[in-house]
């Protein structure tokens, strides 16, 4: 198991784990969510059943965020912690749907600079992440002018609604996967139905699988990615 920053290779502005599969096969590329790292993602493709040996990025997120004495997490924006938990406690989930979160511009200019770096076409490029690295690569893959091949959105959320919605039929016919937790207590489960709600109104085709759970990644939701990934190829 790796764990150590010396597995990491430096790629354009960020560092990566790299996984290199099949030259002909489409590139994954999965951004973490907050408090975690390039590491936390990076069973996901040990335990994948595809057809195709896929290429793969797992991003190292540029900020490091102290979660306690003596270890830091990797985030790519900032979270407000304080209102976080005082919006659990009130079961008030918070919702970025009016706004970009503070320091998603700088994550954006990071992971573009990263993927020209990577190199390869957009065409064969699926774009994913976990919790907030699911938000980073929505948007990346909405604001890009080209067409990414595919996108994986694994407990995310609708954040800059109105943006997203003048860019989504841009996408018209895209295809996506999107997981979500029913008790999701940190980014609530309506708010990702919405996002789902958006992107299939704009034209983007997309499986949706709701788990009775929370924030996480459960099996499952690794056997849609299975499907979703082998239905590219």
């Amino acid at each position: 198991m790796l764990d150590d920053e010396s597995d990491l290779e430096s790629l354009g502005p960020l560092k990566v784990l790299r996984v290199k599969g099949d030259p002909d096969a489409p590139t994954v590329v999965l951004f973490h969510g907050y408090g975690a790292s390039a590491f936390d993602l990076y069973p996901i493709h040990e335990v994948l059943v595809t057809d195709q040996k896929f290429n793969w990025v797992f991003p190292h997120g540029h900020l490091s965020i102290p979660l306690m004495p003596g270890y830091n997490g990797r985030a790519w924006f900032p979270i407000d912690m304080a209102a976080l938990e005082e919006a659990i406690r009130k079961n008030d989930f918070r919702n970025f749907a009016d706004k970009d979160p503070e320091g998603m511009d700088i994550a954006r200019a990071s992971a573009y600079l990263m993927l020209e770096a990577l190199g390869v076409p957009w065409n064969q490029l699926i774009l994913g992440g976990f919790s907030q690295g699911a938000m980073l690569a929505t948007d990346l893959t909405l604001r890009n002018e080209q067409m990414a091949k595919g996108l994986l959105i694994l407990s995310g959320a609708l954040v800059n609604e109105s943006l997203w919605k003048d860019l989504a039929p841009k996408k018209s016919n895209l295809r996506f996967f999107q997981s979500h937790g029913e008790y999701d207590p940190i980014l609530g489960y309506a708010n990702a139905k919405k996002l789902e709600k958006l992107l299939r109104s704009s034209g983007l085709l997309g499986e949706f699988i709701a788990f009775p759970g929370g924030h996480e990644i459960p099996a499952p939701v690794v056997q849609g990615m299975s499907r979703y990934l082998n239905s590219l190829s």
